[in-house]
């Protein structure tokens, strides 16, 4: 897959000792539902102090922060689309997730970054659309770009796990 820089996993986000872990945040980025609750919660409350110091961010751009507690040793935080149908931007937004999340994570020279499903959860944006989305703007990058030398795709689930096996097949 990808020359063996793409990677699935199913399993938890928290765990994942790699540079840094993507959090599929709200506008906020002071934490919630879903992935963006749980990497808060592995993180401990210093992240939570990082990112009220970040004020925000905007649908489709991208926030760097310290790991903290977590294995991994940042969080890429980005804002997805939520699904209005189709219509309303939403695939250059979830696409621009991706693209501005590798742009970091190659600007800070990350070997390693872990994806969720950005937008597939409470944002309710069609699985298959989002995955193929995801793999499309990986493999893009990662034609054009050295690093990061591993992308894995984290998967909640076995429809998830699924969804990103048939993306890139």
């Amino acid at each position: 897959m990808n020359g063996g820089r793409i990677e699935i996993f199913e399993g938890d986000i928290t765990k994942l000792a790699v540079d840094a872990i993507v959090n599929a945040a709200n506008r906020t980025l002071l934490g919630g539902g879903g992935v963006d609750g749980a990497i808060h919660r592995a993180a401990g409350k210093e992240l939570l102090e990082e990112c009220r110091a970040l004020g925000g961010c905007r649908d489709g751009e991208a926030k760097l922060t310290r790991g903290w507690r977590l294995p991994a040793k940042y969080v890429i935080h980005t804002v997805g689309p939520v699904w209005r149908g189709g219509n309303a931007g939403e695939a250059e937004t979830l696409a621009a997730c991706y693209r501005n999340c590798l742009a970091i994570a190659a600007k800070r020279g990350f070997e390693s970054v872990a994806f969720p499903a950005i937008s597939t959860g409470v944002y309710r944006y069609p699985r298959e659309e989002a995955t193929a989305i995801a793999v499309r703007e990986v493999r893009d990058f990662l034609a054009a770009n050295a690093v990061p030398a591993r992308v894995v795709f984290v998967c909640f689930d076995a429809r998830t796990r699924a969804a990103y096996e048939a993306a890139l097949a």
